[in-house]
């Protein structure tokens, strides 16, 4: 087991649940690592390090069921500019919704870029409710999982693991939509404006 490059891949990086996950990660792991955030844009000191790692985690938030823009043009510029060896690519990936098969098409993306490159896929962590995890008791759950990704990377393991809050469909809704209309309000937003398919005024 080589260096690990960690990759924050979310846009909002510095204030990210992405961030907070990367430390829960980081408390589990005792190998030597690199920690770049896109939001730095120093894209081409990372690019350069990665001669001297031999695995790489990405962690980041699902984005209209895809990767968010920063993250396709990071992995586009690992492509055009590779190390000179194959990396083990790892993930973890986290979403709103409350089924964590919700980032597979995402996964399947990592994939991809895995065969393209040339470099092989390892271990993968999808989370559900990532923006509430945080915030909850139920980090710990979450926290576990982390820390099984981290065992798995150090052991050279490619396990696909699951973190999900125990909450019913209906409870779920439920403090989804006390979530959103709070989010409204702080914007002077009511929920009927919410609620209108009407994107623009007259």
């Amino acid at each position: 087991m080589g260096k690990l490059m960690i990759v924050n891949g979310s846009p909002r990086a510095p204030k990210s649940n992405s961030k907070l996950y990367i430390q829960a990660f980081l408390s589990g792991w005792s190998g030597a690592y690199e920690l770049y955030s896109l939001t730095q844009r120093r894209q081409e000191d990372c690019l350069a390090s990665l001669e001297q790692c031999s695995d790489l985690l990405l962690v980041f938030p699902l984005y209209t069921d895809g990767l968010p823009s920063g993250l396709m043009a990071f992995l586009q510029a690992l492509l055009a500019q590779p190390p000179s060896h194959p990396l083990r690519v790892h993930m973890a990936i986290n979403c709103g919704f409350l089924e964590p098969s919700q980032n597979d098409v995402a996964v399947d993306m990592i994939r991809l870029f895995c065969k393209r490159g040339g470099h092989s896929f390892g271990a993968c962590l999808r989370i559900s409710c990532g923006e509430a995890f945080p915030t909850t008791p139920f980090m710990a759950i979450a926290r576990r999982k982390l820390r099984k990704l981290a065992s798995a990377i150090a052991k050279g393991r490619p396990v696909q693991l699951t973190a999900s809050m125990p909450l019913t469909k209906r409870m779920f809704l439920r403090a989804a939509q006390r979530y959103w209309l709070g989010r409204g309000r702080s914007f002077g937003v009511s929920e009927e404006e919410m609620s209108t398919l009407e994107i623009e005024g007259p």
